[in-house]
């Protein structure tokens, strides 16, 4: 098989399932992320999408639909293989073939960690049934080791939005809205992920030095996201005139170049957070709200004021004044 070594990364031309087996051992890949072939014709995508196919690169190799099942098992079972303990997987997914890889997911002993739905704009058009315009990403791990999961890499459980609201919470809740790329006049694969979704489950699910693998490379997306963020990269792509045209682009990748984009979070928890009231915490708390809501506070200031004083979260001090009876009017 031939491959290819560039930053400390390999990438193989050739089928994944006989590749991985012969070149990826047990339990050493950190990550995996995957966007399998979608065994709907993809050679023929472009007549959905209205694209100009004079800037896509040839050779894409779609999985006829009768071996989907079969194909989707082989390939699982290998990622569950090499993933070590701990480690997590993200798979890509339309609907048609959902079926076959949550069935080939259930033979393996990997285990559900969320059901994420992509929702992107300009899905394809239809005229007798709603628009599509979302997939799915199912987040897996391998039991037996501690898995990486980044709480704070990108917004911090201090940080505030201008409404007040958490962009921690809204960051890592279950529906993700991220545009596609569409990269007008440029050479592109048929199907490739947007960097920014490509950040973020690296952010979320590796650290820096680990080992992350892309079965499917297609654009080599996965690659270039994971080297800008410092991360090792093993990856296969079956066509020849696909890994020929990204190979070399993989070569102008500097290494750590998306880090500058990472957030800056206001890391760190409040100091009580997780700790019982006492009798005396509540007695005060209930004398401070009333100070503070005779003086004409709002709401938000009084919440704000409460937590500095008893260095606690708003969840908390919300709970604890519904605990004491004081939460109408807050």
């Amino acid at each position: 098989m031939h491959s290819v070594t560039l930053h400390g990364s390999t990438f193989y031309n050739g089928d994944c399932i006989p590749g991985v087996a012969d070149y990826i051992p047990d339990s050493s890949v950190d990550l995996i992320i995957s966007d399998p072939p979608y065994g709907i014709e993809g050679d023929r995508l472009h007549r959905h999408y209205n694209r100009d196919e004079n800037f896509v690169v040839d050779g894409y190799v779609e999985v006829p639909a009768a071996r989907y099942n079969e194909f989707s098992c082989r390939w699982i079972h290998e990622a569950e293989r090499v993933l070590r303990p701990g480690g997590s997987m993200y798979i890509v997914s339309g609907y048609t073939n959902l079926y076959h890889i949550l069935h080939a997911l259930r033979t393996t002993g990997l285990k559900e960690v969320n059901h994420i739905i992509w929702k992107y704009r300009f899905g394809v058009f239809t005229r007798r049934k709603y628009i599509s315009s979302h997939y799915h990403i199912l987040f897996y791990e391998k039991p037996g080791g501690r898995r990486t999961f980044n709480l704070e890499s990108r917004y911090g459980l201090a940080d505030k939005d201008k409404s007040g609201r958490s962009p921690n919470n809204a960051d890592r809740e279950d529906v993700w809205a991220i545009n596609r790329e569409y990269k007008r006049g440029q050479v592109k694969n048929k199907n490739e992920l947007p960097m920014n979704l490509l950040v973020k489950m690296i952010q979320y699910s590796s650290n820096e030095g680990d080992l992350v693998c892309d079965f499917f490379l297609g654009g080599f997306s996965t690659a270039k996201a994971a080297i800008g963020m410092n991360r090792r990269v093993a990856g296969f792509e079956i066509s020849r005139p696909v890994f020929d045209a990204k190979i070399a682009e993989i070569g102008k990748i500097h290494p750590g170049c998306l880090l500058p984009m990472d957030q800056k979070p206001r890391t760190g928890s409040p100091e009580n957070r997780g700790k019982a009231w006492t009798r005396e915490d509540l007695k005060r708390l209930g004398e401070k709200y009333h100070r503070l809501t005779a003086a004409g506070s709002t709401k938000k200031q009084v919440i704000a004021e409460l937590g500095k004083e008893f260095r606690r979260g708003r969840w908390a001090i919300e709970k604890a004044l519904q605990k004491a009876g004081l939460e109408r009017g807050v």
